[in-house]
């Protein structure tokens, strides 16, 4: 291939500037290989550790590691020279959502497609233990096909970095959507402030501008505390009642993101059942694309595992049958949390939990050695799963019981 710019690390060659940070900048490149275009950031390794930022790139290598998911911009790899850090990263070419708020509100349906696809991101990322901590429109990427991807994980943090009391304390984030109990600077829960950051956006999007605004900045942290905002004239009735209970300043009360997505205005165009395409045709639409946080089903699996082409009946009989399968329209983590609780009930344990996939082994020999039990994810939406569970070893009146 023809080369124009610099080679980086003798593997990609550097394109235009995308964006600038104080410690960072972000180049568009291609790989020199495969001529695949990729983002690189660019972090100044003598300024991170003079300011002592070290560990927290650290955490943003391991939380972008973590949370591969359609919606979210995929990491592929980090690479070190003595005074830089490469994030090579997925090319996103649609810009910022951003620049299209800053036009104007999004019409309604807009808007909810955004949002469905943000939530599901978030709800994936807290499901592997990493809250974002920075969302907002300019975190927020667009596709060529108009799917949005969240980036940008500078501040993010991981279950194990909370304090003694559960909770975090670093005070970071951009003002406007910032939860009121980080401002309060006596510890949070990161994913119920990063719910917070989604009502913000989500009120951005349908509204054209911020709920809570004020050309002085402790008058704005005041409202945020207080959660006083005004709906516009246009805002639907469904859509302010789920706005105020996103947007509770008491993180007790304020909605999951588990209620949010069983809410009807967040559900409207997702309850329609999930269609078989024909393979050849390419979707441009959002919520039935491409790689999954769970194992990836296509038309033909999707056909294959229903119950009329279930051959399994001529072959094996149903009282002994290895495996079983549902569907399930509730959330990738909540349907794990849900066979956790089940395994901790039954006295076994979780061997392994990886992508989607559970290992799930007795604590006691049986009759016919431990009984393992494997229990896979499959997604078809984000928001329709496919649950198989299967006998792996042991006795099948055990399994069955």
């Amino acid at each position: 291939m023809e080369r124009k710019g610099p080679v980086l690390l003798g593997k990609y060659e550097l394109g235009r500037l995308l964006g600038q940070g104080t410690f960072a900048k972000v180049h568009h490149a291609r790989n020199l290989e495969t001529g695949m275009s990729v983002a690189i950031k660019i972090v100044d390794k003598e300024r991170i550790l003079k300011v002592g930022m070290m560990d927290q790139i650290k955490l943003e290598i391991s939380a972008m590691r973590l949370v591969r998911h359609p919606n979210v911009v995929e990491l592929y790899e980090v690479m070190a020279s003595k005074k830089k850090i490469y994030f090579v990263m997925e090319y996103v070419k649609g810009g910022e959502l951003f620049n299209k708020v800053v036009k104007g509100k999004l019409k309604e349906d807009a808007a909810r497609r955004y949002f469905q696809q943000l939530i599901s991101a978030v709800d994936f990322c807290h499901s592997r233990g990493v809250c974002h901590r920075d969302l907002k429109p300019e975190n927020l990427l667009l596709d060529e096909y108009g799917n949005l991807k969240v980036t940008d994980f500078g501040l993010s943090a991981l279950a194990e970095t909370k304090q003694q009391d559960g909770l975090l304390h670093t005070t970071c984030g951009t003002p406007a959507y910032v939860a009121p109990e980080v401002i309060n600077r006596r510890g949070y829960n990161g994913c119920k402030s990063d719910i917070w950051s989604c009502g913000v956006i989500l009120y951005v999007l349908l509204a054209g501008y911020l709920p809570f605004q004020d050309l002085n900045m402790m008058e704005m942290y005041r409202k945020i505390g207080r959660g006083e905002f005004k709906f516009p004239n246009w805002f639907a009735p469904e859509v302010r009642r789920l706005l105020l209970k996103i947007l509770d300043p008491n993180p007790s009360t304020r909605i999951s993101i588990e209620k949010i997505m069983e809410h009807p205005w967040f559900r409207k165009g997702l309850d329609r059942k999930p269609e078989v395409v024909d393979a050849e045709i390419e979707e441009p639409a959002t919520l039935l694309q491409t790689r999954t946080p769970c194992s990836y089903l296509n038309a033909f699996d999707i056909i294959s595992l229903s119950a009329g082409f279930d051959l399994s009946g001529l072959f094996e009989d149903k009282e002994q049958k290895k495996e079983v399968r549902f569907t399930s329209n509730k959330a990738a983590s909540t349907i794990i949390s849900k066979l956790e609780d089940i395994s901790k009930t039954l006295k076994m344990k979780i061997k392994k939990k990886d992508e989607g996939l559970l290992k799930i082994e007795s604590s006691k020999e049986g009759r016919k050695g431990t009984l393992e039990i494997d229990a896979e994810i499959f997604e078809i939406t984000p928001f329709l799963h496919l649950v198989e569970v299967k006998k792996c070893n042991g006795d099948t009146l055990e399994y069955q019981r």
